[in-house]
């Protein structure tokens, strides 16, 4: 999910990026941290006491649930260390993390980013017995919470459901490739600083998480700096090490991991470091620029810069709006672009844009602004989805200018 350097024309901060997917490509980023546990009440702006009535469940499909996890059992712990890798964590690798002095608990985990409209948010499968206890007290004994989580509900930071604007009880889609995985939400808690969403470790699986690709880790205080040398020895180039903290996230000094949601397919993205400056500019490592962004001509458009992967699909679309007679309801001098290294809004906290990847454009910008019904002719948007693509037009908060790659057409 690289040292950091502060100053006007270096940048704040250097991320890894794992690669995704045959069948579905998905973005992924760090994100803020939550809040306390409650329900968000919008006319205050601030978290309420969570309300076990307000999120009442219906049955759980046993497909998507867990057991229950009954009380809560165990110490308290203080989530210190988030360690992240591309792939599982081997349990000899996890052995090895338990024994380096000055870890006191470990709790292994699923993390990635998962997007959300344009944006994306960061979800842990867990198992809830484990993961509850590296929360504050009020959460980790608020037995309806994860209850929630195990019934395959989705636990939300209030900063998300204010984003996102998702009332309790409301639904929340996740997407895993062309579709949206839905899922109720059951409560807002604080958890664990950096992860957005919680959830079972059978939706984990529905939404393509790779399993166990990461631990959380409880740390001597006395030997905090000393325990996370080690781990950053003992991962080497197989993962990283993020210092947490209930802070929110510095806009520069912390070294920071996200990692795309999983595929059987891993390198159809590649993988990726990169930077971040503060203006919100992206700045991926060169090699993978290199390997992955090229430009291309396609119909209409003339030259685009783009993902080689998605090209093909971005090409046989545009050949196709020709071939229809549609070419003039798409105004090349109106073209947002594709390749644009970026946070959404060039905000941390709102996610990275899947047109860091080069894997999204914007077409027609000025007549299909955020919030509208748009303007585009929906029989390119039918063309577009033919091709793999989905469209920011079908979110909630619309964005009809957006095309994004979703399916890898082989």
């Amino acid at each position: 999910m690289p040292g950091v350097r502060a100053a006007e024309d270096r940048p704040v901060d250097e991320l890894s990026m794992a690669g995704v997917t045959r069948a579905a490509v998905s973005a992924c980023v760090l994100a803020v941290v939550v809040s306390s546990c409650g329900m968000y009440d919008a006319v205050m702006d601030q978290p309420s006491e969570y309300s076990p009535v307000a999120a009442q469940r219906a049955s759980a499909a046993p497909e998507t649930s867990a057991a229950d996890p009954g009380r809560l059992r165990g110490a308290l712990r203080t989530p210190d260390v988030l360690v992240t890798a591309d792939d599982e964590l081997a349990s000899g690798l996890r052995g090895k993390i338990r024994a380096v002095p000055g870890v006191r608990a470990a709790e292994p985990l699923s993390v990635a980013s998962v997007p959300v409209g344009e944006r994306s948010v960061t979800v842990a499968a867990v198992d809830s017995g484990g993961y509850r206890r590296f929360t504050v007290e009020h959460t980790a004994t608020a037995d309806a919470v994860w209850q929630a989580v195990a019934a395959g509900d989705a636990v939300l930071s209030h900063e998300i459901g204010r984003d996102l604007d998702r009332p309790l009880g409301g639904n929340v889609g996740l997407r895993a490739g062309e579709d949206d995985v839905d899922m109720r939400v059951g409560a807002y808690a604080t958890t664990v600083p950096r992860i957005d969403v919680v959830v079972n470790e059978s939706r984990g699986e529905q939404l393509g998480m790779r399993r166990h690709n990461a631990m959380l880790l409880a740390l001597d205080d006395a030997r905090q700096d000393e325990a996370s040398a080690a781990l950053t020895r003992l991962l080497g180039d197989r993962g990283s090490v993020q210092e947490l903290t209930t802070d929110p996230p510095p806009s520069s000094g912390t070294r920071q991991a996200a990692y795309l949601t999983g595929g059987t397919d891993s390198d159809a993205l590649g993988s990726f470091s990169y930077r971040y400056f503060a203006d919100g500019t992206v700045q991926p490592e060169a090699s993978w620029v290199q390997a992955n962004i090229t430009t291309e001509t396609v119909p209409i458009l003339g030259n685009v810069t783009c993902h080689r992967v998605m090209l093909p699909q971005f090409r046989a679309a545009m050949r196709e709006i020709v071939d229809r007679g549609l070419a003039g309801t798409i105004n090349p001098e109106d073209y947002g672009g594709c390749y644009v290294p970026r946070f959404i809004g060039r905000d941390p906290s709102q996610g990275l844009s899947l047109h860091t990847w080069g894997i999204a454009m914007d077409l027609n910008v000025s007549g299909n602004q955020r919030g509208t019904v748009g303007e585009i002719d929906r029989r390119v948007v039918r063309i577009f989805k033919k091709w793999g693509f989905a469209w920011g037009g079908d979110w909630e908060w619309t964005d009809p200018m957006h095309f994004e790659l979703a399916t890898i057409i082989r």
